[in-house]
C-alpha cells in the first residue's frame, strides 16, 4: 500500500479530526457516494446504508454539524449533501484508504512502456505512460519532462570563431538542438573533435542526464583519456545542454475522456474551462512543476490551485528521476474532483517509479 505521507502539507484540521466515529462514518459515506456517482446523498439513503442503524433525523443533525464545519454543503435547498473542496482535502489527507497496484497491472505498465521505448524513443514511452494513466483514470494523462530526457544519437562541437563553438545535439527522433559554447583559451585544434568522439562513444541512446551522471562517476577514467582542456570542453558542453533554462515538454492524452460523464449544462461549462486550461500549456506546466518540489504523490484539488479555480478539477502527480537521482519530470492525471483517488494515487506513483527505473538504466 502506498504511504499517503508524500501528500502536500495542508492546513491544520485539528477541529475536523476531532469528529466522533458516527460523524466520520456519515462523512465517509457522503464522500464515497460522491466519488462513485457524482450525486448528492440524503439522510434517508444514508440511513439504509450506514452500519450503525441511525434514523434519518439523527443523520440530519450530524450532517448539519458537518455542514457547519465546512466539510459538506447542499447544492439545492431540498437536495442531499456533497463534500466541499475542504472536505475532499480532509478525506484525502486523513481518511483515504489506498489500494495496491496488482502484480498483473505492474507487469502490464512495464511491458507497454518498454515496448513503446524499443519501437521508437523514450519520448514514446512517456507518451505511453500518459495514455496508460488516461485509460486507468478515465481522465487526462499528463507528462511533463525536459530536453535532458531526450535520447541522443549524436553530439558535435563545431568551431564558429576562436572564442566560440556550437554544440549540436541530434536526438533519436531526428530533432536537432544547437547551443552556443564559449571556448577555453589556448584550446588545441583537435580538442573539439576529441571531445565529440569521447561523448559519442558513450551515447548509445542515453539521455543527457544519464550521460552526465555516468561521466561524473567515471571522472578518473576521463582524466586518463583526455587532457585538461578537452576535459573542460566536455564538461562545458554537457553543462550548456542541461542548464536550468532547458525547454519543457508537455504530453497530454485522453482529453476526450473528460466528456464521457457529463450530467448537466454546468458540467459542460466546467469541461470547456478545463480544456481551455489544458490548451494554455504554460499554466499547466507551472502547476506540474510544483509537483517536482518533493518526493511522492502530490494532489491539487479545485481552487487550491489558480489553474483549476474555475473548472473545479483535480491533479494527481508524482515526479520521476534520472540516473543521477535528479527530479527531471512529472507524470499525472487531471480530471474532475471526484477522481477515484484510492486507485489512481498508487497507479501514478508506480508509473513514476517505472519511468525513473527506465531512465536509471538508460532505456
Amino acid at each position: 500500500m502506498t504511504d499517503p505521507s508524500p501528500f502536500a502539507p495542508q492546513p491544520s484540521f485539528q477541529a475536523l479530526t476531532a469528529l466522533n466515529e458516527r460523524a466520520r462514518e456519515i462523512f465517509r459515506q457522503i464522500v464515497e457516494s460522491y466519488l462513485t456517482t457524482g450525486e448528492p446523498v440524503g439522510s434517508r439513503n444514508l440511513a439504509r446504508i450506514l452500519p450503525m442503524g441511525l434514523s434519518p433525523a439523527s443523520i440530519r443533525n450530524v450532517m448539519s454539524d458537518l455542514e457547519h464545519s465546512g466539510l459538506i454543503f447542499a447544492p439545492h435547498t431540498s437536495a442531499g449533501r456533497l463534500p466541499t473542496e475542504q472536505g475532499l482535502r480532509f478525506f484525502v489527507d486523513a481518511m483515504l484508504e489506498l489500494g495496491d497496484v496488482g502484480r498483473e497491472e505492474q507487469e502490464r505498465i512495464e511491458a507497454q512502456m518498454r515496448a513503446a521505448a524499443s519501437r521508437h524513443t523514450f519520448d514514446s514511452a512517456l507518451a505511453e505512460a500518459s495514455t496508460l494513466l488516461s485509460g486507468i483514470s478515465r481522465g487526462a494523462g499528463v507528462v511533463l519532462t525536459t530536453k535532458q530526457n531526450v535520447h541522443l544519437k549524436h553530439i558535435e562541437f563545431v568551431r564558429l570563431d576562436p572564442a566560440r563553438a556550437l554544440v549540436v545535439l541530434v536526438s533519436d527522433d531526428g530533432s536537432v538542438e544547437n547551443r552556443l559554447l564559449d571556448l577555453p583559451p589556448g584550446m588545441p585544434a583537435g580538442a573539439l573533435q576529441e571531445a565529440s568522439n569521447f561523448l559519442n562513444a558513450r551515447l548509445q541512446g542515453r539521455t543527457l542526464g544519464t550521460l552526465r551522471a555516468e561521466i561524473e562517476a567515471g571522472r578518473q577514467e576521463m582524466k586518463r583519456e583526455l587532457d585538461a582542456i578537452t576535459e573542460r570542453l566536455v564538461d562545458a558542453g554537457l553543462a550548456t545542454s542541461v542548464g536550468p533554462t532547458e525547454a519543457r515538454q508537455l504530453i497530454v492524452r485522453g482529453q476526450a475522456n473528460l466528456l464521457d460523464d457529463l450530467r448537466a449544462v454546468e458540467d459542460l461549462e466546467r469541461i470547456r474551462l478545463l480544456f481551455n486550461d489544458l490548451e494554455t500549456q504554460k499554466d499547466v506546466i507551472d502547476l506540474l512543476a510544483r509537483a517536482e518540489g518533493g518526493d511522492g504523490v502530490r494532489i491539487f484539488i479545485g481552487s487550491e490551485n489558480k489553474l483549476f479555480s474555475l473548472s473545479g478539477s483535480s491533479l494527481i502527480a508524482a515526479p520521476f528521476r534520472d540516473g543521477s537521482q535528479k527530479i527531471v519530470g512529472v507524470v499525472g492525471v487531471i480530471g474532475p474532483t471526484r477522481l477515484n483517488y484510492a486507485r489512481i494515487v498508487p497507479m501514478v506513483d508506480y508509473t513514476a517509479r517505472v519511468v525513473s527505473k527506465m531512465l536509471d538504466r538508460g532505456t
